[in-house]
Parts: C-alpha cells; structure tokens; sequence
C-alpha cells in the first residue's frame, strides 16, 4: 500500500492515478455493496425467527453475532483488495482474542451460559425456578446473567456460567405443583374424621385442582401429634395463595369441629 501511495505522487500520469484509485474505488463498492447485502440478510433472518417463534431472548443475540461475523468477514475480504496483507492481520486479531479470552474467562463462560439457556430452554421468562439455593419467577434471561424476582420482592441476579452448570428446578414447567403442608391433631382424636374436615377445606378452596386429587394421610406419630400430611395441587402462580389460604382454612376448620391442635408437651411422673 505505502508503495502504491509513493507511486502516486511521483508519477501523475493519468495511468498511474487510474491504478492507485481503481482498487480503493472498487473495494469501497464492494465494502458498501456487501454492508446492504448483510443489512437484508440480517432483516430476513428476524423475520424468519420471529415466523419460527423463536425465543424473543435469543432471536436478537443470533442475529447479531452472524452479522458481525459477515461484516468481519467483509472488511477483511476488503483489505485484501486494496493490498492490505490480511495474514498478518489474522494473526494479530488471532492472538488478541486468545488475550482477551484469557483475561475474561468468568465472563466468556457466563456468555456460553446464557448461549446454553437460551438454546436448550430449561426455563423461560415467567417460570417459578429454585436454583444457586435461590427461589424466584424468571424476570429477565441475558446473555451474562439471569434475573429473579424472590418471594420477598428481592432482585436476585445469577451469572449464566454457573446457573447453567447447576441443578435447576423449574416448578412451571409442568403446568402443576404440590404444595406439602403438615398439620397435627392430639392422639386421642379420630384420625378419620380429621382426614374428612381437611379434605373438605382442600375441595372447597377453588384454586385447589382436582386432577390429581387433594390427598390426607398420617405422616407420623410424633412426640405430642399426629402429624397428617396434607397435599393440594395447584397451578405454579397460585401456589403461595393455596399454601396459606388451605393452610388458614385448616386450623379454622379443626377448630370449628373441636379437632384439638396440641402443642409440644412433656408428661412428668414423680416416683415416690
């Protein structure tokens, strides 16, 4: 290039001029010709997402990295025509991405991992997760980290590159959820009868779902009770609404029906 650059100016001919220009000129149309032609490719791949249904978190990001991959390859393609040494160029960006990466591991793996959730879905935006000993509904899915809304209106951010390595439960994925309650009844009343009030309070809270079936049954024989397990479904956004409100309605009910609740208690016997 410098070579072509002295050229020019030591030789004003009409020629020279003609052969110094000629290949700026055509790599300008070549680089202006093949940005419109990435634009429109770019424009079609959305559309074809968006037809596909594709996640409205990851259509952007694909897009994305294949028209800076395209427009990378453009301007390097362009280089050469003009007689940039573009092996040499390689090389370098080569080994300045190999620096970088080396620098921002925690990041580049937090990027893989946000690439992972977003191809294998194993949540969405929405969804009532536990994960990282952390529970909440999905917020925002991005490419480095993922947002919470906790139970107690918190904002919980995970970095992608170990939620995505982690053990993820996703309580909205199958549409149901059981909620476990325990309640305890003194030893001397009638287990039967107790099973029949509670089972009557699950059928008649009308968040309850009766597919699979509301279920009680002794869970144990405790110190000072009977614990029953009581085992409503619900849908996964009803389920802090079934949990208190059945669990309310159940002491409500015992009492009503002069079920008695004990409390922990010691029996002390004095030997004479």
């Amino acid at each position: 290039m410098l070579e072509k650059i002295t050229a020019y100016f030591t030789d004003f001919s009409v020629e020279g001029i003609i052969a110094t220009v000629k290949p700026i000129l055509l790599a300008l149309v070549v680089l202006w010709i093949g940005l419109k032609i990435i634009g429109w490719i770019s424009r079609l791949l959305e559309k074809q997402f968006k037809a596909r249904g594709v996640d409205d978190t990851l259509r952007p990001f694909v897009v994305n990295l294949i028209s800076w991959a395209l427009k990378a390859m453009l301007f390097i393609s362009a280089a050469s025509m003009i007689g940039i040494e573009t092996t040499s160029f390689i090389a370098v960006l080569g080994a300045a991405g190999l620096a970088v990466g080396l620098a921002l591991q925690g990041t580049l793996a937090n990027f893989a991992g946000g690439a992972l959730i977003m191809v294998f879905k194993p949540f969405k935006v929405g969804d009532l997760i536990e994960a990282q000993d952390q529970l909440g509904v999905v917020q925002e899915i991005q490419i480095f980290t993922t947002a919470l809304a906790s139970p107690e209106n918190k904002k919980v951010i995970i970095p992608n590159g170990i939620l995505s390595n982690g053990h993820i439960t996703n309580y909205t994925a199958l549409g149901k959820i059981r909620v476990d309650l325990n309640v305890g009844i003194a030893y001397d009343e009638d287990i039967d009868s107790a099973k029949q009030i509670l089972m009557g309070v699950m059928n008649g809270n009308d968040k309850v779902l009766s597919d699979p079936a509301p279920f009680v049954g002794v869970e144990e024989l405790a110190d000072s009770a009977v614990n029953l397990a009581v085992r409503p479904h619900c849908k996964p956004e009803h389920y802090w609404d079934v949990y208190f409100g059945v669990l309310e309605d159940c002491k409500k009910a015992l009492d009503k029906n002069g079920v008695a609740i004990p409390f922990p208690q010691m029996d002390v016997h004095m030997d004479k």
